[in-house]
């Protein structure tokens, strides 16, 4: 996929989660999520060809920029969206799925200073509230909605609810809203 269709697919992806959206222009132009996101791409590229440097630069100059600090470092998929977005973490390890959304003050960070996997790991489709944390080498499975300010130190199976502190992971009832939380919204439509 060219980057032009990938940038077009983010700006589709913004305006389908956003019912503030107007226009892909105000999108690309005034969404820090989206810039962060952007940059990440390409500190991601410099971090996976040996450019770590360099790559690590640029995304602090990223985060000075835009409140959002992304380890180039991540695994970040397709159509990830960052609403508002101050204060977000992203750690190196970090693996998110593709159609993932994060509110603003979302922590995805390690609990240990060992070396390898410590951040987790969101599947497809996860919907993560203003202020959560999700903490060390866990997995959440895809679909799964964190409700704001919970605190995740545990795996979560698919179609998750997630919310205290520490949170417990319940199944979603069929047909439950969970708008109260937060909404992942139905992906079927990616036209601009």
């Amino acid at each position: 996929m060219s980057a032009i269709s990938r940038m077009r697919e983010d700006l589709a992806a913004a305006k389908l989660r956003d019912p503030a959206a107007r226009s892909s222009l105000e999108i690309a132009l005034l969404y820090p999520g989206l810039h962060a996101t952007w940059a990440y791409r390409a500190w991601h590229w410099l971090w996976t060809h040996r450019a770590r440097f360099v790559a690590r630069l640029g995304s602090q100059a990223t985060r000075w920029l835009t409140g959002i600090e992304i380890h180039p470092g991540a695994q970040i998929g397709r159509r990830f969206f960052i609403d508002h977005g101050m204060g977000v973490v992203i750690g190196e390890t970090a693996e998110i799925g593709d159609d993932v959304m994060l509110y603003h003050g979302v922590t995805l960070g390690g609990r240990t200073r060992d070396s390898g996997k410590r951040h987790p790991t969101l599947g497809d489709g996860v919907a993560v509230g203003a202020g959560a944390k999700i903490l060390g080498p866990i997995t959440i499975g895809a679909g799964s909605v964190v409700g704001a300010n919970a605190v995740v130190t545990k795996d979560a199976p698919a179609d998750s609810i997630l919310v205290g502190v520490p949170a417990k992971p319940r199944q979603r009832v069929v047909g439950e809203d969970t708008r109260a939380l937060l909404t992942a919204p139905d992906f079927s439509d990616y036209s601009i």
